[in-house]
């Protein structure tokens, strides 16, 4: 009796340790989907706020070309907020980020439309988020034994 409670212990032990040791080996080093929605919803956020900035109200009526942009502009956060409530996968979050780019973009083109000075967040729509620093390694010399 006292080797079967032993032989089930280590077996439940094998068994954890396995499926551990397996669900570590599959989980991948990269950007995980949690990751790719932060990175989605941020860019929609950045959008959203080009949207709205004061006097933006009077920019679709001092331009047909200005109008034209900020209506595809919110056309794209329309679109980039629908397919943010549908997106499962990094790939989904993706395309969220590129739609909400293209948002920027028409942002940018209803400002250059109205002879207004670039938006420096806008500008930043290509650019990639900050990353968190990454470890740094040092060399360090010996120091010379004094004798």
């Amino acid at each position: 009796m006292g080797y079967a409670i032993a032989l089930s212990a280590l077996l439940i032990a094998g068994t954890v340790g396995a499926v551990v040791a397996l669900r570590r080996t599959q989980a991948a080093p990269g950007a995980t989907e949690l990751d790719a929605e932060a990175e989605a919803n941020r860019w929609l956020i950045r959008l959203g706020g080009s949207l709205m900035p004061p006097g933006a109200s009077g920019w679709a009526s001092n331009g047909k070309a200005a109008g034209r942009a900020l209506t595809d502009a919110a056309e794209c956060h329309r679109a980039a907020r629908s397919l943010l409530a549908e997106a499962r996968t990094a790939a989904e979050y993706e395309r969220v980020t590129l739609t909400a780019q293209q948002g920027l973009r028409h942002v940018d083109a209803a400002r250059e439309a109205l002879g207004l000075a670039a938006d420096p967040a806008a500008a930043a729509a290509t650019e990639p988020a900050p990353q968190a620093p990454q470890a740094r390694q040092t060399l360090q010399e010996p120091i010379p034994a004094r004798i």
